[in-house]
C-alpha cells in the first residue's frame, strides 16, 4: 500500500508541478523515447543476469508491493514454536524431536501454528538443524557457523535480483541521455525548419533525459529498496530462529532460549516479553 502511495505522490507532484507550470502534458508522450529507454534498460537486464534471477524478478516486484509479510503477531508465532520445541527437546531429550522433524507437516505439534507451517523456508531451516541435534551435533559454534553460512547464502540469493534492479535503475539516466542524443540528431536532420518545429523536437529530444532520470530515481530505485528490506526481513526471522537453537545448545531453559530469539529482532517488529510469557503460557502442555 505504501509502494503505491509512494508511486502515485511521484507523479501527481512531477506531472502537477510541470502543468502548474503552465507546461503542456502532451509534449511529454514521447513513446519512441520510452521504448528506446526502458527497452534498452530490460534487453541490458536480460543480458547482465542469470536466468534464476530474470525468473525472480517478477516476485521481487510482488514483495516490494506487498512490502514484509512479517508483523508483530508472525514473531509471536514464532517464538511460540519455538518455546514449544526447546520444551519439548528439555523434557524428553533432543531425540523426542525426532518424529516432528522427520515429517512436519504430520506433526501435532508443528500443526498448532498454522502460520509458521505456510513459510516452508523456515520451516526447513529449524528442521533442518533440529535434526543435527537428533543426530548429536553438541557443538555450538560448529552449529553457529553453519546457520549463519545459509542465511547469507538466502539472503545473497534475494539480494542479487534487488542489486540486479538497483544496477538497472542507475543505468537509467545514461539511457535517457542516450534517447536524448539520438532525438538531437534527427533534429539536427531538420535544421532548416522555422523555429516552431525545432523547438518541438528539442523538447522531445529532452523528454528523454527527464525519464530515464525521472523512472531511474522516481520509481525503480526505491521498487529495489523496498524489495531488498523485504528480503531482508526473511533472514530477521531466520536469524530468530538461529539463536533460540544456540541458546538451547548453550544449555539455557526454554523460556531463556526464546527470548534470546525475541532479542534478534528489530525493535519495531519485537513483542515485547510479557506478550510472549502470555503467548507461550496459554500452549497446550507438549506431547
Amino acid at each position: 500500500m505504501g509502494l503505491i502511495v509512494g508511486i502515485v505522490a511521484v507523479i501527481a507532484c512531477t506531472i502537477g508541478g510541470y502543468m502548474a507550470m503552465g507546461g503542456k502534458v502532451y509534449v511529454l508522450w514521447q513513446p519512441f523515447e520510452v521504448v528506446i529507454i526502458v527497452g534498452s534498460a530490460i534487453g541490458a537486464y536480460i543480458t547482465g543476469n542469470s536466468k534464476d534471477v530474470i525468473k525472480a524478478t517478477g516476485g521481487a516486484f510482488k514483495a516490494a508491493m506487498k512490502g514484509s509479510k512479517y508483523k508483530k503477531e508472525h514473531y509471536v508465532e514464532l517464538l511460540s514454536v519455538l518455546y514449544q520445541v526447546l520444551k519439548l527437546a528439555k523434557t524428553k531429550g533432543n531425540l523426542g524431536l525426532e518424529p516432528h522433524v522427520e515429517n512436519p507437516d504430520e506433526s501435532s505439534l508443528f500443526n498448532e501454528f498454522p502460520g509458521f507451517m505456510e513459510n516452508k523456508t523456515a520451516v526447513t531451516f529449524l528442521c533442518d538443524y533440529l535434526r543435527l541435534l537428533t543426530l548429536g551435533c553438541d557443538d555450538p559454534h560448529e552449529m553457529d557457523t553453519l546457520m549463519e553460512e545459509e542465511i547469507e547464502t538466502h539472503h545473497h540469493e534475494h539480494a542479487e535480483v534487488a542489486h540486479a534492479l538497483q544496477t538497472m535503475a542507475d543505468g537509467m539516466p545514461a539511457l535517457g541521455i542516450v534517447a536524448a542524443v539520438l532525438g538531437v540528431i534527427k533534429t539536427m536532420g531538420s535544421i532548416s525548419e522555422p523555429p516552431e518545429v525545432l523547438g518541438k523536437l528539442i523538447g522531445g529530444a529532452l523528454v528523454g533525459t527527464f525519464l530515464g532520470v525521472w523512472v531511474s530515481y522516481g520509481f525503480l530505485a526505491p521498487i529495489a529498496g523496498k524489495a531488498g528490506s523485504t528480503f531482508d526481513a526473511e533472514g530477521k526471522y531466520l536469524q530468530c530462529i538461529k539463536a533460540a537453537i544456540l541458546a538451547h545448545m548453550h544449555g539455557s531453559p526454554p523460556a531463556v532460549s526464546v527470548e534470546f530469539a525475541r532479542k534478534a529482532l528489530l525493535s519495531h517488529d519485537r513483542p515485547t516479553f510479557y506478550e510472549v510469557e502470555d503467548a507461550v503460557s496459554a500452549l497446550p502442555p507438549v506431547q
